[in-house]
């Protein structure tokens, strides 16, 4: 039950230049880079400092072609360690296979031409290169990483190859091919073959990143007469790492995750993603400020960057997988102005970005489920370097920040749409979510007050959310299932979002009526559910017109809404609703890891049986894969199973097995030091 590379492949995509599709991209740890729909070409190459945004190079010619232009289709296959594609033009079968080098800044590509056609072939490949590559120790405070398009290029004669510099910066690419070309032209290298029937022959491509000619071109030598040995070296790589995912005292982790043991394929390929899509955004860079961190999005922005809102929506991954990072990392947040930032980035240490209005909640609700995990509850008594509070005192603060934005409604207001959702104009001011999830934060540092002995402010901080809880309902439209958003003008908009309803249902559930429950769930089939995804807005609302971008609005939703939706519905007793739709909402995995969002499926013809990624272009902007997606772990294992961790005491569980599989079961569950498992009768003890 411990998956390997090949568990985890996508299926075949065939696609042609000009496709709504985002071509999968590839880590090392160290940075990132994406392929395209062309045969052999490259793009969005990054090793902070060291990027080349999304400059692409090692394009694919056929005779001198540029491949694309032939209009050949390309099947594209993705597994953890590399990027395989494949393409046939008269009679001639392409392929390529694409990689990160281990624990280097180079890339690697190995490329096959063989002769089906049935007669001898004179046929002449190659590749075009070109450069782009700058070094950045500034704060990456944009999307996009930054670049240098004007590159010095200097062929290097005695590896036949080429090495682009930076004018700006120091920094250096180098990129070759091995056997030598035949023909080197200023932004390009061709090998004239003559194949006879049957007949294969391959090459080699490597480009290698440093900050010298001598450092990029060391890299280069120790790669370049031996890729496929690399390739064998990041596939046992990336083996190792699915192992130590979860295997307690690993090398790898300061934790590690449970075993999920089942015979349901679905559900299994839903948690195996989900913990994938923390652990590929793990940062091992030198340059960072932070040591270890874990990115937000790849391959194409915001590379350097820990989101708090993306982070929370992982956090139980988090709080298993890595406890020492997320310990540091909500220590650092705590020494920024969370009112002022949505998150950090590691080569500068710098806050980053606008005022994410979710970052109280978030705040709270990572402390909460670390502090629940570790048993760490001498932790809040810690003080926090750089400031005169300690963790505790922090929490209380976020916790009742939302006084700061109080209307005369009671409620407080959380500004406008960039502070939001960004794409949906109505979900403004006063919004239900974030105000059910203020009564939450109250009562998660209510426990932990209680757990210090301060009975006094667990009772007030109890109380306050019972007055905040009755000034919210009165924003729910009756019999509708969904909620009305307060605009800065006074007026009263009806939003038919996902964002309430899963918020609503994962913070404060038990304070909603039967018939509200019955409702949201109502609401959910009729508007927001498809068949292997769903929309984030509702097709009926009011607001269709202003945006298509699918992370937030009609046309799809982002890869953390599904899953949160899932976990509240389990919370509501919506058991077989909730478990049918994981099952469908596998199919969607088929593609890879989770895209910063999904196209509904009626909205976009699905991709490999499930839900299309959105590209990353305009006017969709959503990047390949998202830091969100260990949101799924979650839904499996506190709505499946129904684990309830707490500050103390034993760890509890509510199982709402359903039709899932009666045997299954989660191994190893590190909790409070100890580890247990849990099946469909709770937990019972591992040691």
């Amino acid at each position: 039950m411990i998956p390997q590379v090949d568990d985890l492949r996508s299926a075949p995509m065939t696609h042609r230049f000009g496709d709504c599709y985002n071509a999968p991209g590839l880590t090392n740890f160290l940075g990132c880079v994406q392929v395209t729909t062309d045969l052999t070409c490259i793009r969005c190459l990054s090793f902070p400092p060291y990027a080349t945004a999304d400059v692409p190079t090692a394009s694919f010619m056929l005779d001198g072609w540029h491949f694309p232009a032939l209009g050949r289709p390309v099947t594209i296959t993705w597994t953890p360690d590399r990027v395989v594609r494949e393409a046939v033009w008269q009679g001639l079968h392409l392929s390529s296979v694409t990689a990160l080098a281990v624990g280097k800044m180079a890339v690697i590509m190995e490329v096959t031409v063989e002769n089906r056609s049935g007669k001898r072939r004179k046929v002449e490949v190659g590749l075009r290169v070109q450069g782009g590559i700058t070094s950045s120790t500034a704060p990456w405070s944009a999307a996009s990483p930054p670049s240098e398009r004007e590159s010095r290029v200097d062929p290097d004669g005695q590896r036949a190859a080429m090495v682009f510099s930076a004018r700006s910066s120091r920094a250096v690419s180098v990129q070759g091919t091995w056997p030598r070309a035949a023909h080197m032209g200023r932004s390009s290298f061709r090998h004239a073959l003559d194949l006879a029937p049957g007949a294969r022959w391959r090459f080699w491509f490597v480009h290698a990143v440093g900050e010298t000619a001598s450092e990029a071109g060391a890299v280069y030598d120790a790669l370049v007469s031996d890729v496929p040995r690399e390739l064998a070296r990041a596939r046992a790589a990336w083996n190792a790492e699915l192992g130590a995912l979860f295997t307690p005292d690993n090398d790898s982790y300061s934790g590690s995750l449970p075993l999920l043991v089942t015979e349901d394929a679905e559900i299994r390929k839903l948690y195996w993603m989900g913990a994938l899509g923390v652990a590929y955004f793990r940062r091992e860079g030198p340059y960072s400020v932070h040591g270890r961190t874990y990115d937000t999005l790849m391959p194409r922005y915001w590379q350097t960057a820990m989101v708090l809102w993306d982070y929370a929506l992982s956090a139980p991954v988090h709080a298993l997988l890595d406890p020492a990072v997320m310990k540091r990392s909500l220590e650092r947040w705590m020494r920024m102005d969370v009112h002022a930032h949505f998150g950090t980035e590691y080569l500068s240490g710098s806050s980053i970005g606008p005022w994410y209005a979710v970052n109280d909640y978030a705040m709270v609700s990572m402390a909460s489920t670390y502090v629940r995990w570790s048993g760490d509850v001498a932790w809040l008594q810690s003080r926090i370097d750089g400031t005169d509070q300690s963790v505790y005192q922090h929490l209380v603060r976020y916790a009742l920040n939302w006084k700061q934005f109080r209307q005369p409604s009671g409620l407080a207001c959380y500004g406008d749409l960039n502070n939001l959702l960004e794409c949906v104009s109505s979900y403004t001011s006063e919004v239900a979510s974030l105000n059910a999830a203020n009564v939450f934060g109250m009562r998660a540092v209510a426990d932990m007050a209680d757990a210090l002995g301060n009975a006094a402010k667990a009772i007030d901080l109890r109380r306050q959310a019972c007055r905040l809880l009755e000034c919210i309902h009165p924003l729910y439209v009756r019999g509708e299932g969904y909620w009305r958003a307060r605009q800065g003008d006074g007026t009263v908009r009806a939003v038919r979002h996902c964002y309430d309803l899963l918020t609503v249902l994962n913070t404060i559930s038990d304070d909603l009526t039967a018939s509200q429950r019955s409702e949201m769930a109502r609401f959910f089939r009729r508007e927001l559910q498809t068949e292997t995804w769903m929309h984030a807005l509702s097709p009926l609302d009011e607001d269709v017109l202003f945006s298509v971008r699918p992370d937030h609005q009609w046309t799809g939703a982002y890869p953390a809404w599904p899953p949160e939706t899932a976990r509240g519905l389990y919370r509501i007793g919506e058991i077989e609703l909730a478990f049918d739709w994981l099952k469908q909402l596998a199919r969607s995995a088929n593609q890879g890891p989770f895209g910063q969002a999904h196209f509904a499926d009626s909205v976009m013809a699905p991709e490999a049986g499930g839900a299309r990624k959105a590209p990353s272009g305009m006017p969709y902007i959503n990047d390949w894969h998202s830091a969100s997606s260990g949101s799924w772990v979650g839904a499996i294992m506190e709505g499946i199973f129904g684990l309830k961790p707490a500050l103390a005491g034993p760890l509890a569980a509510t199982p709402r097995f359903g039709r899932f599989d009666s045997k299954a079961e989660l191994l190893g569950i590190r909790y409070h030091g100890k580890r247990f498992g849990a099946g469909k009768d709770g937990i019972f003890p591992m040691e």
